[in-house]
């Protein structure tokens, strides 16, 4: 490899100011003379797209962030609901089963007048413990009060995986809802052994009434009547949580 070029000796120095002072008077009017308008714009466009690709890229990583901490997020909350319980979205011929079951125990006994129920609500402790022990599960009666329903009573019903139970409910105006209770421990463990996904309430519009149903540790709960679908979903949600 050759050595860099030396350096002009100090001698020759002014002979390098001549040369670059010629250069210099040679073009003193170029220098003079306004940047052309076209390359002012040149500039101002590539000035523009550097800009643009800076701020595009601040935001990709901003958006990167967000999307990424919004996928954490999920996936902690898919991992929460399944460890602590939450309802399963369960779509399998036991819960269709399940549910037209539902509303057929509603059409058929929320038109009764006189014996709607087989253990009325003035005897609630002992239909909870009689339910309960027929289910082989502690029960409880969900309190709609606050949203004008008042218990009427419940009764034991037949079921694809043993005894269910159905509870009623009537609004001051005769408006009555049933929620129906049942196990379904076979739908509860393909829920568990398939890829985690989607829990939810579902809306079945199937058979006489509307009902949204949920499958929760082995057990199935369809809250039915007719009532709109946002309105059934805000009870069906209040039920959800006190149970």
């Amino acid at each position: 490899m050759k050595p860099p070029r030396a350096l002009p000796p100090d001698t020759d120095q002014p002979a390098w100011r001549a040369q670059r002072d010629a250069l210099r008077r040679l073009h003193d009017k170029v220098l003079d003379e306004p940047v052309p308008t076209s390359l002012l714009a040149a500039a101002e466009q590539v000035a523009a797209r550097q800009t643009l690709h800076a701020r595009w890229m601040r935001w990709g990583g901003i958006a990167a962030g967000l999307l990424a901490a919004f996928g954490i997020g999920w996936l902690s909350h898919v991992e929460w609901d399944t460890q602590h319980g939450a309802p399963l979205l369960s779509t399998g011929p036991a819960a269709r089963e399940f549910v037209r079951a539902a509303a057929v125990a509603h059409a058929v006994y929320a038109p009764e007048k006189r014996h709607p129920v087989e253990v009325a609500a003035a005897e609630q402790q002992h239909l909870v413990q009689w339910l309960s022990k027929r289910l082989d599960r502690p029960l409880k009666v969900p309190d709609l009060s606050a949203q004008g329903y008042a218990l009427v009573g419940g009764r034991l019903l037949p079921g694809g995986e043993g005894a269910r139970a159905q509870f009623m409910f009537e609004r001051g105006d005769g408006e009555r809802l049933t929620l129906y209770i049942g196990s379904l421990h076979q739908e509860s463990k393909k829920a568990a052994s398939a890829p985690v996904g989607e829990t939810a309430f579902r809306y079945s519009a199937e058979g006489p009434v509307p009902s949204f149903y949920w499958v929760d540790r082995g057990f199935g709960y369809a809250l039915a009547g007719h009532l709109p679908r946002e309105t059934l979903l805000g009870l069906a949600d209040m039920v959800y949580r006190q149970l």
